[in-house]
């Protein structure tokens, strides 16, 4: 069990076993060593129903992890990217088959003047990397420019590629020249953080540095199931994996994440703050028709963009089958329509997005969930490991 441990669950929104199944699976993850800081969070329609959070903020356990410490999400802020692009979309009248350069006239250079936003939502624009090695992370105009004379690295018939880095830079850019001029970050604190009053921040204010916890990198080991492959090519330079991980230059290191300044840029592929409470709430919107607490956000065929399969395949920078709908991360499913992964829950419809070392949210519309589990501790792999994977089977296991 964790020294330190918050549970606001509500067992008058669910039942006590499910709270009970959530409480155990979440501390064993402490007794067994895997966790430093953790929290978990999850919605149904009604409201929160589980909430807990333990362990510690940094490395030498002094501060006490709290229901509203945020942490580095890592990937999991494409989601949040994703949400405001396809809400900006929506409020412009531009669909999955409206081509990047109708708006973006730069970006149909070295051959991309036939890309939709629906092929670079899904990761199959051939965007996963940068030719131009000067382009730096913390230089948003040279990222662009950079983008806009890449060629693709893939056709669009080759599946997903996924972009650890670019993909985020990529959405801002699009917004910008939809919203006329407004920045990602911007836009969702206006259109989505301040309304549903959550802490997901891309640029965190320096203010609030005090709340987050520090990012722990891996601790090393072999690499997990279905993760070899990765491995392997990770430590390829020439490889697709090692390129893309390693696009854009300016951060050096899992720990320079931790740096204010860092912490304060905009780097919407990698570099949200959140809690878990935020996260889940957050998906807990998108899995009730787009609403919270009577406002709309999203019209019901934007709904169905994020829960539909545009891209499904082997992703040769993931290195192992990823399934994509317009900017979230979906489980891949066979020809007869059954799930072949259950990452995020039983549901076929059910989306959301993974950060790199283990944190998760995604949305179930068939039930009405958000799910949020954020850590401090990494753990090697690509996708979330046993210890989220523990809390999805809890939550979805029959009383």
């Amino acid at each position: 069990m964790p020294r330190y441990r918050q549970d606001r669950s509500r067992p008058d929104r669910a039942s006590r076993p499910l709270v009970s199944r959530l409480q155990q699976a979440f501390e064993k993850n402490f007794s067994e060593g895997l966790e430093v800081g953790a929290a978990l969070s999850v919605f149904r329609r009604e409201g929160e129903i589980a909430s807990m959070c333990g362990g510690f903020c940094d490395a030498a356990r002094s501060v006490p992890w709290r229901n509203e410490t945020m942490v580095l999400i890592w990937s999991a802020t494409k989601g949040v990217a994703a949400a405001c692009t396809l809400h900006a979309m929506q409020e412009t009248g531009a669909d999955l088959h409206t081509l990047v350069a109708d708006f973006w006239p730069e970006f149909a250079q070295a051959g991309k003047s036939t890309l939709t936003l629906g092929h670079v939502l899904s990761h199959r624009a051939g965007l996963c990397t940068l030719d131009d090695h000067s382009a730096n992370i913390l230089n948003r105009d040279s990222v662009v420019r950079a983008i806009e004379r890449q060629t693709p690295l893939l056709p669009i018939e080759a599946g997903p590629a996924y972009g650890p880095r670019v993909f985020g830079f990529v959405l801002d850019e699009i917004l910008r020249r939809l919203s006329g001029g407004e920045a990602l970050s911007d836009y969702w604190r206006r259109v989505f953080a301040a309304p549903l009053e959550i802490d997901i921040w891309i640029g965190l204010p320096e203010r609030l540095n005090h709340r987050v916890a520090t990012i722990l990198p891996p601790r090393g080991g072999k690499p997990g199931a279905g993760d070899e492959l990765f491995a392997k090519s990770f430590t390829d330079s020439g490889s697709l994996t090692r390129r893309a991980f390693s696009s854009l230059r300016g951060i050096s290191g899992i720990s320079a994440m931790n740096a204010p300044d860092i912490r304060a840029a905009s780097l919407p592929s990698m570099g949200g703050i959140s809690s878990a409470q935020a996260l889940a709430k957050f998906y807990a919107m998108l899995a009730s028709d787009g609403t919270c607490d009577g406002r709309a956000f999203f019209k019901k065929e934007t709904l169905e963009w994020m829960s539909t399969r545009l891209a499904q395949g082997f992703d040769p920078v993931l290195q192992r089958e990823l399934s994509f709908s317009a900017g979230f991360m979906m489980d891949p499913i066979d020809k007869d329509g059954q799930k072949k992964r259950f990452l995020l829950g039983p549901s076929p419809s059910a989306f959301g997005h993974a950060g790199a070392g283990g944190s998760l949210g995604f949305a179930d519309r068939e039930q009405g969930v958000g799910f949020g589990y954020v850590m401090n501790q990494m753990q090697s792999g690509i996708l979330p490991d046993e210890r989220c994977m523990a809390l999805v089977r809890a939550f979805y296991s029959p009383d």
